[in-house]
């Protein structure tokens, strides 16, 4: 080394590095290990990131700068993806437009006004004819904790709707409503399943589940600014006493072991609050038979305790619902849940004296029955197709439906019987050549449900094994779905029109049946015997119409319906013998005293045929029916059949 050089080196304490380099080896031997082992749990395709907005969804998540994630508005967004199956589901998609602009929406209680990216009236009928090749229709409710404070909601209703647009790269159709029935003022937007191209929109889940939510946070806390101190305190109170599960129960939940959870001392301010939050929390679960004190400080949930809390929750959104939807003077109070009686009970017979949203973004809906003792029962009437669902005052009787496979359960056991045990697309079309694209794309849906579930199998090349006993899976699947219910019609016709309805009636044979009824029935009745008596139907000794009396006032119903539509029309009705057929439009139905019956007609003539639920799903399309010596058939013009006879 050269005198001039100024390097000096500088010794360190010995160390081992041996040691870190097997650590090193270790790890990368461990992790191509987990690279070669056989995965345990789902494929690693879940698809969750696939789609438009996946790479904005972080973004969307971030709190804004300088502000922490609790003083964030907090804005609650539910998105449904409706699915077209079929005439039936795009009808719907026209449908749920319609039904989010209904009346009672609107402070004064007028309807809902629809409005879109430019200017506050929007066209639906419109929206809905750009809807019709849809494949899918996205259905988005927004509802944030301050809404109040926002007053107009359009403007922040456009702003997310904007940021969307951006975040997933196209431009968006969309319409919106905003509600203000209920305690939280909330928006319904529906957007188009096809971006700018014409192209079917997929949006990535996360941003569908995360992200949507993650704008709308952003946007309200820029416009209202963060919370307040003295506002999330009183968030956090309120929560104290609700019967639903709340962000305390969710705290709690974390902190819980085997459903126990210790409150202990705390000494810092900002400890003592929650301290004092999560003890009222639990004094309440107490009240509810949800949580015990088994010592100082020391608390024992009940099993199930979250369930219970989120079922309460739901419920209480019901009984606001029913009371929006009652009449002035009328209470809520007293409501029972029919999915509360136990399977096997005494099927329930009442009168529908309301109906309203079951669940907004899928446009189901409930039912408020009253029996023939006075009592109201809350019915989900979630599988009832639109147009047979009973309106206000029919009678109805509801009961617990047994498990059974579905229908395409049965269409699908049926090919694999015919295939050796296999289903496919494929093969779905060779064995039915007339079976549409999306009822095929139902029966995969179907399959893919009960492949989660564990029930089947699908083998990489996307076909399906199907074994002997797929039925009975099928059925135990729908059991482990839970209770669901079976809604039979027993009159179209409001109890007060019967009382002098020229025709048979459902109070004509209901003598036995309204033995211990309330006086309102008890009331219809008497008053019905006398107006038969007046009319000469009945003698004085009979309380129950004769077999040729009731078929001669059904005959002449029929006939009395038949010359009002002929006069209004200028047709004549068909009436059809054994091997008769008539081609024509499912037009409308006539609600009668003795049932519904389907208007099927052209150009020329018409023919009143029995109704059914699953017809209705055809309204407006072209049938054939023809006259069987079982009853009556239906085919369309492609080919398959189906039954129509009582």
């Amino acid at each position: 080394m050269s005198g001039d050089t100024d390097f000096t080196p500088r010794l360190g304490r010995i160390q081992d590095r041996g040691a870190a380099g097997g650590k090193s080896f270790r790890r990368q031997v461990k992790r191509a290990a987990a690279r070669l082992s056989k995965p345990s749990g789902k494929p690693g395709f879940t698809g969750r990131n696939y789609g438009r907005g996946n790479g904005a969804t972080p973004q969307a998540m971030q709190t804004l700068r300088q502000i922490s994630r609790a003083r964030m508005r907090r804005v609650i967004v539910k998105v449904h993806i409706a699915r077209a199956r079929g005439a039936s589901g795009i009808r719907a998609f026209s449908e749920h437009v319609r039904y989010i602009q209904r009346d009672g929406v609107e402070r004064d209680g007028s309807g809902g006004e629809l409005y879109g990216r430019e200017g506050d009236h929007a066209d639906g009928r419109a929206f809905a004819e750009r809807s019709g090749d849809d494949r899918h229709q996205f259905r988005l409710t927004v509802s944030a904790e301050d809404g109040t404070q926002l007053g107009e909601l359009k403007t922040s209703t456009r702003a997310l709707m904007t940021q969307m647009e951006h975040d997933l790269g196209t431009r968006l159709d969309w319409v919106a409503v905003d509600h203000h029935n209920t305690g939280h003022s909330h928006t319904h937007i529906v957007i188009r399943g096809k971006d700018a191209r014409g192209k079917d929109l997929v949006i990535a889940k996360n941003y569908l589940t995360a992200g949507i939510r993650g704008r709308a946070q952003q946007i309200v806390t820029n416009t209202l600014g963060p919370r307040r101190d003295l506002e999330i305190a009183a968030a956090n109170q309120r929560e104290t006493t609700q019967d639903r599960f709340t962000s305390i129960d969710r705290a709690l939940e974390h902190r819980a072991a085997q459903n126990r959870i210790e409150i202990t001392p705390a000494h810092r301010s900002g400890d003592r609050f929650r301290r004092s939050l999560e003890l009222q929390r639990l004094q309440h679960l107490e009240g509810l038979h949800l949580a015990t004190e088994t010592s100082a400080g020391v608390w024992q949930l009940k099993e199930g305790w979250q369930q219970a809390l989120k079922a309460m929750g739901r419920r209480g959104d019901i009984v606001r619902t029913l009371a929006a939807g009652l009449e002035p003077g009328e209470t809520a109070r007293g409501v029972r849940f029919f999915e509360e009686r136990p399977p096997g009970s005494k099927p329930l017979t009442g009168v529908v004296i309301s109906q309203g949203p079951d669940d907004e973004l899928r446009s189901t809906r409930f039912l408020l029955v009253e029996d023939l003792q006075g009592t109201r029962w809350h019915v989900s009437a979630t599988g009832v197709e639109p147009g047979g669902l009973p309106p206000r005052g029919a009678i109805v009787a509801v009961a617990h439906a047994q498990p059974s496979p579905r229908a395409a359960d049965k269409v699908i056991a049926q090919i694999a019987g015919q295939t050796g045990g296999y289903y496919s697309d494929a093969l779905h079309a060779e064995a039915d050549p007339t079976a549409s694209y999306n009822y095929r794309e139902a029966h995969k849906r179907r399959l893919e449900a009960l492949r989660r579930a564990g029930f089947v199998t699908r083998r990489k090349d996307g076909v399906w094994e199907i074994d002997d006993d797929y039925l009975t899976k099928a059925t135990a699947y729908e059991a482990r779905k839970g209770s669901r219910i079976k809604l039979t019609v027993r009159s179209w016709m409001t109890l007060e029109n019967q009382i002098e309805a020229r025709s048979e009636t459902w109070l004509d044979g209901t003598s036995t049946e309204t033995a211990y009824a309330s006086q309102r029935f008890a009331k219809a009745q008497t008053a019905r015997l006398r107006f038969l008596r007046e009319q000469g139907l009945l003698r004085e000794s009979e309380t129950q119409l004769s077999k040729d009396v009731c078929t001669r006032l059904r005959a002449e119903e029929l006939a009395r319906v038949a010359a009002i539509e002929g006069k209004r029309t200028g047709r004549h009705q068909v009436e059809l013998a054994k091997g008769d057929m008539l081609e024509g439009k499912f037009e409308k139905t006539v609600d009668l005293a003795a049932g519904r019956v389907a208007l099927i007609g052209n150009q020329k003539s018409f023919a009143l045929v029995p109704w059914r639920p699953d017809l209705e799903r055809h309204r407006g399309r072209s049938l054939i029916i023809e006259q069987r010596s079982k009853g009556l058939s239906w085919s369309f013009p492609s080919g398959r059949t189906r039954g129509l006879s009582r």
